[in-house]
């Protein structure tokens, strides 16, 4: 497919875990930048806000603009303001309210309902009032829809199980906007000013990370930190599968070889 001239940057997971960078991560991302490669940073997380996540990342010590940063709200928020949408019930925390500070954030005569990541806050209540607006003909977008995340020391449930339930319930199909959404990879991709054969997706998700970007056309590189789990069984194939970011730089220079 030629030569990789910009990477797609999971975060969680890839670059760090926790508060604290993986081994080589912040190395590596300026070895990228130094070879002339353009970056852009996907997260499909829901939990906070861009700017409280980009400062994280800058004070763990990571070189990261808030205009390279793409996350499922940002989508979100377009998607919603083409469609002339403005009073959302948002279920996810508190802090994302920043991402949707354009729209009317209600819980009665709702327009759509915008789910993320509640955790813990996963109630019976919260869940059955959503579905009570999706039965009076709210729209419902998923800020991703992925199956487990790692919380701590663990693999746990994530977003999508919660989401699959409400579809199933009010018989409804939910619009993902993260990944492994294709439009959510375009937008970067085109923000990059590239085609995607001339992009990488480096994840540790082998569905939203790898498969997604490899549905859209960009190539994808798994690394065995963050939630890989080589005892699952899946169809997708990575392009390539590192130990860790750390050793990315000499995979991209295989993969521009091909």
């Amino acid at each position: 497919m030629g030569a990789v001239r910009g990477v797609l940057l999971d975060l969680e997971g890839v670059l760090y875990q926790g508060d604290a960078p993986i081994e080589g991560a912040i190395k590596a991302v300026s070895q990228l930048r130094a070879a002339g490669l353009g970056l852009r940073f996907l997260t499909n997380t829901t939990t906070k806000p861009r700017r409280d996540i980009v400062a994280r990342m800058q004070a763990m010590g990571f070189e990261v603009d808030i205009a390279h940063f793409f996350s499922p709200a940002l989508a979100a928020g377009q998607i919603l303001r083409d469609s002339g949408v403005n009073r959302l019930f948002l279920a996810a925390p508190t802090d994302l309210a920043h991402d949707f500070a354009d729209f009317e954030l209600v819980d009665h005569d709702v327009h759509a309902v915008v789910m993320g990541d509640l955790y813990l806050d996963f109630h019976w209540t919260t869940l059955n009032q959503a579905f009570q607006m999706l039965r009076g003909g709210a729209r419902l977008l998923a800020l991703h829809k992925n199956r487990y995340c790692r919380r701590g020391n663990a693999i746990g449930l994530d977003l999508g199980p919660f989401v699959a339930a409400l579809e199933y319930a009010a018989g409804v199909k939910a619009e993902v906007v993260g990944k492994p959404s294709p439009a959510f990879f375009a937008t970067a991709v085109a923000n990059l000013g590239l085609e995607p054969d001339a992009v990488l997706m480096v994840g540790d998700d082998i569905e939203a990370d790898i498969g997604g970007a490899q549905r859209s056309g960009i190539r994808g590189v798994q690394v065995r930190t963050g939630k890989y789990d080589a005892s699952l069984t899946h169809d997708i194939t990575p392009d390539a599968i590192i130990d860790s970011i750390a050793e990315l730089p000499q995979c991209i220079a295989k993969l521009s070889s091909l």
